[in-house]
């Protein structure tokens, strides 16, 4: 049974070695198989590969040898182009080389002959001179003058026959601008001065108080000038009390000072009672007033001549002007009036009328504080407009309307004109004897200073000075010149309202005698 057993088991054994070992032959076998035809695939397919990438090299190759070509083409066109143009620029320049040698030689050739020219020039002026000193050595013993004295005579005769022709030009010019302009102005000023109508007031450096009897004089006196000092050092003005019957002068520069005096005098006397405490309590009463008065008296100027929205500083000032005068005329009735007659003239002018009339009446403001500020009034006037905010233009004419500095502008010499139309017209103005007769002997003595002038008149008030001239010295032509170069001297040397008119005047008489 065991041996059976055993049996079975080498069998077994026998049959799963072998089984084992057919498996592995089997297996390897397989596997070979498998590996082969692997290897086959792989050889297949890199061959393939070789085959389609030899194809692929060559087809590269073909377009590369392709393009190369067609770019070898495009850049030879370019060359051929290229060597074209460079051929024609080539051409060009060696063709401007030729003008450029030609036109050389012909400047070389030019030049020489300018040489030549010159040479002959310089040798032609050689022989002129020498021909003209001997010439001028001939004159010179014929005429028996110096080569000095006959240029002298020479040039005086041109300087005259200039002059000559200037006076004719002058006259042309004038009577062309005369028939242009002289109509027009004659009618603008007329105008201006018709349509303007305001009163004056005439004022000096004092104001005389009547009194009811010469006893009121001890009272303001008072005991030992009490009352005099007191209301002397208040007021700042001087009480003059003289042998005038009923009546007391009170003198000062400022008129505003001098009003407020008045006024407080006046209220004194009427009261009664005049002692130091009553002084003091009028005065700051008259002081409320006058200030008071001033400022509706500038209000009414603005009013009238129709200005708004003007700073109530200058208005003020405005005012005082009611208390001011120049050369008697009340300076407020001279800046309305001037205010007036730039507005008309703006008007006839077609400008800005309202600005002309607000320049006109603040032309003169500055003469209100010439007591407080030393200085030109145009130029102080200015600067009170300037630091109030005025208009520029504004401040401009205030400060040029005495001429002080140029003029620019047309509002500028609108509000000159009007205020030499207000202070020239008869009646407006008035000085003192002395200042009269001196400024007409000035004005007389200023145009006897020229020569060949026979005799000159101051007339209308020193308004007009008439010279009589030698007519064997003076011509008809040096007349125009002789009256501008006096009005030009009268200008510089002389100060005078409104304007003086020159005439000259040339006259031959022819006298005989029957016997």
């Amino acid at each position: 049974m065991l041996l059976e057993v055993m049996k079975i088991i080498g069998i077994g054994a026998v049959i799963l070695v072998a089984g084992f070992i057919g498996g592995f032959y089997y297996r390897k076998i397989l596997v070979d198989a498998k590996v082969n035809s692997a290897e086959q695939n792989a050889k297949r397919i890199v061959e393939d590969a070789k085959k389609e990438s030899q194809t692929l090299k060559k087809e590269a190759i073909a377009e590369g040898k392709e393009e190369i070509a067609n770019i070898k083409l495009r850049s030879d066109e370019d060359i051929k182009r290229q060597r074209f143009e460079l051929q024609k620029l080539e051409n060009r320049i060696l063709s401007k080389e030729e003008t450029i040698e030609k036109k050389i030689s012909f400047l070389e050739k030019r030049e020489q002959t300018i040489v030549n020219k010159e040479k002959e020039i310089d040798e032609t002026k050689n022989s002129l001179e020498e021909i003209l000193k001997k010439e001028l050595l001939r004159l010179e013993a014929i005429a028996e003058l110096t080569r000095e004295e006959a240029k002298a005579i020479l040039l005086k005769k041109m300087e005259e026959e200039a002059k000559y022709e200037s006076v004719k030009e002058i006259k042309k010019i004038e009577a062309q601008t005369k028939e242009e302009s002289d109509k027009i102005a004659r009618k603008i000023i007329a105008q201006a001065i018709q349509r303007c109508s305001v009163e004056h007031v005439a004022e000096t450096t004092v104001s005389v108080v009547n009194l009811p009897n010469d006893e009121m004089k001890g009272r303001i006196i008072g005991r030992e000038g009490r009352n005099i000092r007191v209301f002397e050092n208040l007021t700042g003005i001087n009480i003059i009390v003289d042998d005038t019957p009923e009546a007391v002068i009170l003198s000062s520069f400022d008129p505003v000072r001098r009003e407020i005096a008045r006024v407080t005098l006046e209220n004194l006397i009427i009261d009664g009672r005049i002692h130091p405490a009553r002084i003091e309590e009028m005065y700051e009463k008259a002081s409320k007033l006058i200030n008071n008065e001033i400022k509706v008296e500038g209000e009414q100027a603005i009013f009238d001549t129709g200005i708004s929205e003007i700073n109530p500083g200058l208005i003020k000032v405005l005012g005082r002007l009611k208390y001011r005068t120049s050369y008697g005329q009340n300076v407020l009735m001279h800046s309305k009036e001037v205010a007036f007659v730039a507005g008309i003239i703006a008007s006839e002018l077609g400008t800005n009328v309202k600005k002309a009339k607000r320049a006109g009446l603040l032309h003169d403001i500055g003469k209100a504080l010439t007591h407080d500020i030393e200085g030109s009034h145009a130029l102080i006037g200015a600067e009170l407009a300037k630091r109030l905010h005025e208009d520029g233009e504004i401040v401009h004419s205030i400060e040029a309307h005495h001429g002080e500095i140029e003029t620019e502008t047309l509002l500028d010499i609108i509000v000159q004109v009007a205020d030499a139309i207000s202070g020239a017209r008869p009646g407006a103005r008035r000085e003192t004897l002395e200042s009269y007769i001196k400024r007409l002997e000035s004005l007389e003595k200023i145009a006897t200073d020229f020569k060949g002038i026979e005799k000159a008149y101051a007339i209308q008030a020193g308004r007009e000075i008439r010279v009589i001239v030698k007519p064997d010295e003076i011509n008809d032509d040096l007349s125009l010149i002789l009256a501008k170069d006096i009005a030009r001297k009268i200008e510089s040397e002389m100060e005078y309202p409104g304007q003086i008119k020159v005439t000259v005047i040339r006259e031959s008489r022819a006298v005989d005698y029957a016997k």
